[in-house]
């Protein structure tokens, strides 16, 4: 008789490699994204419609300048605002009331895997948006105005904005009840990109505003950006430090308050 134990390799129970189980969760929190119509009115559809809008030079006078120059990096910068802040805080608030925060602290999937699953959807999201706003602008006549070294800024810039705002919608999602993160994070939304510099100049504001308007992660991002792109500048460090700023102290609060039940 066959002894089958010395056929078939015996069973290795276990969790797979951290690398494979937050590849797992990028790719399920994506295709979950993707299916969701209004997330993804919020993350592509609204921002390209924006830049279509807004890109008419005869639409808002910006003063000198081109219209298109101009929009373009604010547009870059509601992209990274509607996906690692108002999409995410939204998404997670929910995650959190119906539970499946809990369940996923209860698979082999640790709490730092999942914030890295969620990170990496959020930059797979912004990338694609990248991609579409500056074909799209393309198209509309953009031509930025850079130096060599302005994809480079233009990254960091970006990568500060995302964990910026990703601080604050985990802060928010993590505090608040779901319906409460779901009303205050489309009305910050709404005020950013009226008063972020997205699609109006700061400098239509009175004098006394613009100063503060700038420390604020959307007038930050959009300034930043529009600095490298429209005027081209190198890196503009007092952006990236508010940035920067608004990045530690929003992750440090939600690392300490962030309830996952």
């Amino acid at each position: 008789m066959t002894d089958l134990s010395q056929e078939w390799p015996s069973p290795a129970p276990g969790a797979a490699p951290l690398p494979r189980m937050i590849g797992a969760q990028a790719a399920l929190e994506l295709r979950t994204l993707v299916r969701n119509g209004e997330q993804l009115l919020l993350t592509l559809i609204i921002p390209v419609l924006l830049l279509l809008a807004f890109g008419h030079e005869d639409l808002v006078s910006i003063g000198s300048g081109s219209r298109i120059d101009f929009i373009v990096p604010g547009i870059l910068a509601l992209a990274v605002m509607s996906t690692a802040f108002t999409s995410q805080a939204i998404g997670t608030g929910f995650e959190r009331r119906y539970g499946v925060l809990k369940r996923l602290g209860a698979s082999p999937l640790s709490r730092p895997g999942l914030i890295t699953a969620k990170t990496v959807t959020v930059l797979t999201v912004e990338l694609m948006q990248a991609a579409i706003v500056l074909a799209v602008g393309a198209i509309l006549g953009w031509r930025p105005a850079a130096s060599p070294d302005a994809a480079l800024w233009v990254v960091v810039l970006l990568l500060a904005g995302t964990a910026a705002f990703s601080g604050l919608a985990l802060l928010m999602a993590g505090t608040l009840r779901a319906e409460a993160t779901l009303a205050a994070a489309n009305l910050l939304y709404l005020i950013m990109l009226g008063l972020g510099g997205v699609l109006f100049p700061l400098t239509k504001f009175p004098a006394g505003m613009q100063p503060v308007l700038r420390l604020l992660p959307a007038g930050a991002l959009s300034e930043g950006l529009r600095s490298v792109l429209a005027h081209g500048g190198g890196l503009p460090v007092a952006d990236l430090l508010a940035l920067c700023v608004w990045a530690g102290v929003a992750i440090a609060l939600a690392a300490r308050t962030f309830r996952w039940e």
